[in-house]
């Protein structure tokens, strides 16, 4: 991956849309850090041990390389946070709350059985749900749409391969 790749000042020729999507992705990305952040301590003041950290430290990387690749206009990177992110990556941020109120409990019992860890990450999961949702939008909208539909053109026309056009 090239510096130029991950460059935070905005290329010339990216829509502000895509921009935007970019950093909401980053966003997501550094809530998820700071989530892990904050699981590590617990564990190591003794709560149990919940971080995976290796494997969110592959998926954060992974996840900042595509995003990178997203706003340079690469329409596979567009699917892969569009599916691996924005799809699987949000069920797995609430398929534990959904479940836990699909066997029988309420909202006033999250509060009331909650424990330390609980309130430091709702908060920060939150956030990064939001994040990722918007991201999703902004993503698709269709400036952004245009956007990754010309850099596929220009990309074939390279003999490089992009997601396929309309």
């Amino acid at each position: 991956m090239s510096v130029k790749a991950i460059k935070m000042s905005p290329r010339p020729g990216v829509p502000t849309v895509v921009r935007v999507s970019f950093l909401l992705w980053l966003t997501a990305v550094t809530m998820g850090i700071v989530e892990t952040v904050i699981r590590v301590v617990y564990s190591l003041s003794g709560g149990p041990e919940s971080s995976g950290l290796l494997i969110r430290v592959v998926v954060y990387t992974a996840a900042v390389y595509v995003i990178a690749q997203m706003r340079s206009g690469k329409g596979w990177a567009r699917l892969t946070l569009a599916v691996l992110l924005g799809g699987i990556g949000t069920l797995s941020l609430v398929v534990d709350p959904i479940s836990w109120l699909a066997t029988g409990n309420s909202l006033g019992e999250v509060f009331a059985q909650a424990d330390p860890l609980f309130y430091f990450v709702a908060p920060i999961r939150a956030v990064h749900l939001a994040a990722v949702i918007a991201a999703l939008v902004f993503m698709f909208l269709p400036a952004a749409n245009s956007y990754f539909r010309a850099a596929g053109t220009v990309a074939r026309g390279k003999g490089g391969s992009m997601a396929p056009g309309p």
